[in-house]
């Protein structure tokens, strides 16, 4: 019996230090000149092994504001995503009411915005089936692990967020290939190809 234990406990062990590799990526110079960005994140569980206990976006009131980073907010409205970073403190608005978006169609929308110290990484996500768990971002250099947003009431959408660090140059000038999100059965709720 007490081998049996000693085994199960050394599986769990073993399992869960499994589920937490790190990884990095990085970023080139954007069209402004910013410098490069890259992070280091925790990689998330397999889909077919969170199907059972899989997290939910976190559900937020409209106007509630969603700190990512310093000088980095999110909010959402019935209208749609609204951010702020520390280049643009007065905000900035990407509407899911304006006929660009059709929410009945899976989909993904990605906005990255840089300075000398972060980069910031956030879009729509739409139309999918199921509820939406995970964002997933395909780098050249890594996957990069997300957040999720979403209004109550389920209105069809939410966002995703992510940070990322600088680092020097490597050279690529579009770092995000792809962005997926997957729902709680761990199947693609919607994802979006870069290059």
């Amino acid at each position: 019996m007490k081998r049996t234990l000693k085994y199960l406990a050394g599986a769990a062990v073993t399992a869960a230090v499994a589920g937490m590799a790190t990884m990095s990526y990085a970023a080139p110079h954007d069209t402004a000149g910013r410098a490069p960005h890259s992070a280091t994140v925790t990689a998330a569980a397999a889909p077919a092994a969170a199907a059972k206990h899989a997290p939910t976006p976190r559900i937020v009131q409209p106007g509630e504001r969603v700190t990512g980073a310093p000088g980095f907010e999110l909010w959402l409205t019935p209208e749609g995503k609204h951010w702020t970073t520390p280049d643009m403190p007065e905000g900035q608005f990407r509407s899911v009411v304006d006929g660009n978006v059709d929410l009945s169609s899976p989909g993904v929308s990605v906005q990255s915005e840089g300075t000398p110290e972060r980069v910031y990484l956030s879009g729509l996500y739409y139309g999918g089936k199921g509820t939406a768990s995970s964002v997933e971002l395909r780098t050249a250099a890594g996957t990069l692990q997300g957040e999720l947003i979403e209004l109550p009431g389920r209105p069809g959408w939410g966002v995703w967020y992510a940070v990322a660090e600088p680092v020097p140059n490597d050279g690529s000038w579009s770092f995000v290939s792809k962005v997926t999100v997957r729902n709680t059965q761990g199947k693609v709720y919607a994802s979006i190809s870069l290059r």
